[in-house]
């Protein structure tokens, strides 16, 4: 058996000398190396920003997007979207562990688990794509997948559907950091705060700044406006177009007096958002990018044109514990729990 390298670059195949996740190609074979885990794949959750490309390429038609993913996977050897750059993550059964990490991984061969690592630097082959579940952002697939020595995982809950779980676990970055991002008496702006990253978020956000803080959501349509109010933990809800970057900026100078916010969540999955979230917050505050979506260089040179300087993080997919956070907040909130089932399974 081959010996690997512990971030996977033994599988990068063009070009050479960068990491699997940049990496156009990677190697999908699924002869393991010895470092390396073999999963028996149930159900791929693509990213928000990634499925919505696919449809608005292909359409909605469930055979066109099956085509479309494995047209990715076989060009690239990873579900990785050559348009967004994202992938998504997976869930499946443990079949081989590799003989190096025998005594230094918790895993075990039958293990159930999701990855928390991108599917855009996981090696994956498809024997076949069983369901496309278009209004989930998820497939079920007949497939096999590689986790890396240095790939995170989290075992399936036994207390919660593996869709649901997936569904959670998929933004599990998001929810953990605002957690942290987020204090006793801030302002908050959640722009697209009807989705599965969105209510997550929007449950810590309330939790963090208590009753003297302030939660703003920004959301496009009615529906998903009317979803938000329906949990009652919004103290202001806007139907806006979070694209629109001077419109939104009057109006959160209109529900917060002037002031702009503390902290803003950016969630849409669609481009050209940054500067909506750049201007409405102060400029001692935080943006966090979650989406997929965001340009570096469009937040980045649009900030220096209009003179702001709020911390602008990059929505990192993991923070410490934060499969543990994601997974608990569904649980503290019998409301949200509700939403998922009724979406994700």
């Amino acid at each position: 058996m081959q010996k690997g390298n512990p971030f996977g670059t033994h599988r990068v195949i063009e070009p050479k000398g960068v990491l699997p996740q940049p990496a156009w190609k990677i190697d999908n074979t699924m002869e393991i190396y010895d470092n390396e885990i073999l999963i028996d794949v149930q159900t791929l959750n693509v990213d928000s920003a990634s499925f919505t490309q696919i449809k608005e390429e292909v359409g909605k038609d469930p055979a066109k997007i099956a085509a479309k993913i494995l047209s990715i996977v076989g060009e690239r050897g990873k579900q990785h979207n050559p348009v967004t750059g994202s992938g998504g993550m997976l869930i499946g059964t443990v079949k081989e562990v590799g003989p190096a990490l025998v005594g230094k991984t918790e895993l075990k061969a039958g293990d159930r688990i999701a990855t928390l690592v991108s599917l855009s630097l996981t090696p994956l082959k498809i024997n076949e794509i069983v369901k496309v579940h278009v209004d989930k952002d998820q497939v079920d697939v007949k497939a096999q997948a590689i986790l890396f020595e240095s790939g995170i995982f989290s075992k399936l809950p036994d207390d919660m559907d593996d869709a649901m779980a997936l569904a959670v676990l998929d933004v599990a970055g998001a929810p953990a950091q605002t957690a942290k991002l987020c204090q006793p008496g801030n302002s908050v702006l959640l722009i697209g705060g009807a989705g599965k990253s969105g209510l997550l978020c929007l449950a810590e956000a309330r939790r963090a700044v208590g009753v003297s803080g302030k939660i703003i959501v920004l959301d496009y349509s009615q529906k998903d406006c009317d979803l938000v109010k329906s949990l009652g933990m919004a103290d202001v809800i806007i139907q806006g177009d979070a694209t629109d970057a001077v419109g939104t900026y009057e109006k959160i100078v209109e529900v917060t007096g002037g002031e702009l916010v503390d902290v803003t969540i950016n969630m849409v999955n669609i481009e050209n958002t940054e500067m909506a979230s750049i201007m409405s917050t102060k400029d001692t505050g935080v943006v966090y990018f979650f989406s997929m979506a965001t340009s570096f260089t469009k937040a980045a040179l649009g900030a220096e044109g209009i003179g702001k300087e709020p911390l602008m993080i990059v929505g990192n997919g993991y923070t410490k514990n934060h499969a543990i956070i994601s997974l608990q907040t569904v649980r503290d909130f019998p409301a949200i729990a509700k939403i998922f089932k009724e979406k994700y399974v």
